[in-house]
């Protein structure tokens, strides 16, 4: 194998474990810390300060502007933040992504495999889940350390290769070059962290005269640059389908990158002195991992400072580039809420499912009032549309919910108490579906008579609409339950079976009378009992969605996840 292929593999295998390493590390710190992350973001106010330094701290602890960026753009699609708050929020972002450059900069390279056998043996003795996560968490990050050293000893035969060092001699010369070779490199990568850490290696070899960097500072510098708005790409791609305040939260994280970097790029000699000036001192390739960890942070906190006060001017600047007002659908039948952007948040999530699930509760009762209008004699081809229509929309609202929650499941990261709450939640939803379609079976029979020019009489209808108004009741009672953790409705519902029971008992009895006064049809009494069956059954689900309330199964109210706005309601 030729020293060329040796250094390729070297680089793809270290970056692979750098990238990984970081994704787990990320991944299992919002496993162990995203809910108190969430809280933090609950303290957003009309004050922009609040949200920049909220955003900088949840992504200083998550170690994942993207996961930060994301979120947001997920929360002003779903409606949890309006755009001035997003935008402040991803501000802060930019500076807390620069921590993982100053983790880079520190030299533990002695400490990698202690580091690794500590969160191995976490993980692998630890019986409670959070200390197993905190094991992956520090085991993840001896990884990250280790692809650093991988692509670090790699990168040594390329410091001595003239064409690369004529190269980084260019784009010292023209920074335009390096910051577009910054901008190629995140692109690719999808991680500004990692094509920052490549860099400082990279910086922290000698030059051909065995004392200097390679590179230097004043050429690191336009490459750091080309990393910050390369990575505005994740954000972007985030954005794709949502609404166009989440377009336009995108577009003011690519703004803030690329003027600072259009500004920065005039004064990087002026730059690079005041780098220097506040990094510690020594021997160059000793100081520019921190030196270029240090440039990352102080060109953040600059452009964020600038900006923060001009946020109503960049809020109007989105606005311009993407106009109009998002569209209101008011017979919108699909999904309003669920966000596949905010899949990897549980309690966001869980939120925005509590959210869709009661908005079908709601056509399950509009469904339950059409169904009881197809009992009379008089309905029409209209009002037979509206329950067709409203059992349509309870049908899909429930595949779209049932295949959120298997994603959330899917993608991992759920605490015990998530995974049991998500699991209440999709039951709760499939009691719904279950009732609806006991209503579309007992419709089926109302229509079916019609055609044949059959009726039940007065009475009969009579004591249905009984039936109706008991099932109407529960299942309201049994939503208030689940949507409060209201215990007290939840024994009301139990109530309402031994009601329902009693009703249909005597309503059978009843039917038999008649049918022997030839009041009723006889031939209508299997029908008659099938409709019976379906408002026990209907008990049944009822019962099932109380029980759960009963469990301690409640909706996330908005408060647990931690964000102060409220969604908009649905119509």
């Amino acid at each position: 194998m030729n020293d060329t292929i040796k250094v390729i593999f070297g680089l793809v295998g270290g970056l692979s474990l750098f990238l990984y390493g970081m994704n787990s590390m990320s991944a299992n710190l919002q496993k162990v810390a995203g809910d108190r992350m969430k809280k933090i973001l609950g303290i957003l106010t009309k004050n922009p300060v609040f949200g920049a330094l909220a955003g900088a701290l949840v992504t200083a602890v998550l170690q994942s502007s993207s996961a930060t960026t994301v979120m947001a753009i997920g929360f002003v699609s779903a409606g949890l933040m309006n755009l001035p708050q997003a935008i402040s929020v991803i501000f802060g972002a930019n500076i807390g992504t620069t921590m993982t450059a100053q983790l880079m900069a520190f030299k533990i390279s002695d400490y990698i495999y202690p580091i690794l056998f500590l969160g191995f043996l976490m993980n692998f003795s630890a019986k409670k889940e959070r200390i197993k996560d905190l094991g992956t968490v520090i085991f993840s990050f001896g990884l990250l350390f280790e692809g650093i050293e991988i692509m670090g000893s790699v990168m040594k035969p390329l410091a001595g290769s003239p064409i690369f060092t004529d190269l980084m001699g260019r784009v010292s010369e023209i920074p335009v070059l390096g910051v577009l070779l910054g901008a190629v490199m995140t692109l690719v990568v999808q991680s500004s962290s990692a094509t920052i850490a490549v860099l400082q290696n990279f910086a922290s070899q000698t030059g051909a005269d065995g004392v200097t960097s390679v590179i230097g500072l004043t050429g690191a510098i336009p490459i750091l640059l080309g990393d910050n708005i390369g990575t505005t790409i994740t954000a972007l791609l985030a954005s794709v389908g949502q609404s166009k305040n989440a377009k336009r939260t995108a577009i003011a994280h690519s703004f803030f990158n690329i003027s600072g970097s259009f500004v920065f790029i005039w004064f990087i000699p002026l730059f690079a002195r005041f780098v220097t000036f506040i990094s510690p001192k020594g021997n160059e390739v000793d100081v520019i991992s921190r030196q270029i960890a240090n440039a990352h942070t102080t060109f953040n906190i600059v452009c964020t400072l600038v900006w923060l006060p001009l946020i109503p001017v960049m809020v109007r600047l989105v606005k311009f580039v993407v106009r109009g007002e998002d569209s209101v659908q008011e017979a919108f039948v699909g999904p309003q809420y669920l966000d596949d952007k905010l899949i990897g948040q549980p309690m966001a999530a869980m939120y925005l499912v509590s959210k869709e699930i009661s908005r079908c509760a709601d056509f399950a009762s509009r469904l339950l009032s059409a169904a009881n209008t197809e009992l009379t004699e008089k309905n029409d081809k209209t009002e037979q549309s509206v329950f067709d229509g409203l059992y349509s929309n309870v049908k899909q609202l429930q595949d779209a919910i049932v295949s959120y929650i298997s994603r959330m499941f899917a993608r991992g990261g759920l605490t015990e108490n998530q995974t049991e709450r998500s699991a209440g939640l999709l039951f709760v939803a499939a009691n719904i579906e279950r009732i609806a379609d006991r209503f579309a079976e007992i419709v089926k029979t109302f229509r079916g008579l019609k055609q044949e020019g059959k009726a039940f009489s007065r009475e009969a209808r009579a004591d249905l609409g009984k039936c109706f108004r008991i099932s109407e009741e529960m299942f309201q009672n049994s939503i208030q339950a689940v949507t409060e953790g209201d215990l007290a409705m939840a024994q009301k519902v139990s109530s309402g079976r031994a009601e329902m029971r009693s009703a249909q008992k005597r309503f059978n009895k009843a039917h038999l009378v008649r049918v022997k006064e030839k009041k009723c049809d006889a031939s209508l009494t299997q029908n008659y009992a099938d409709i019976l069956y379906g408002f026990d059954r209907v008990v049944d689900n009822c019962m099932g969605i109380a029980e759960e309330a009963m469990s301690n199964v409640s909706f996330v109210k908005l408060e647990e996840t931690g964000v102060t706005d409220q969604l908009p309601q649905a119509e």
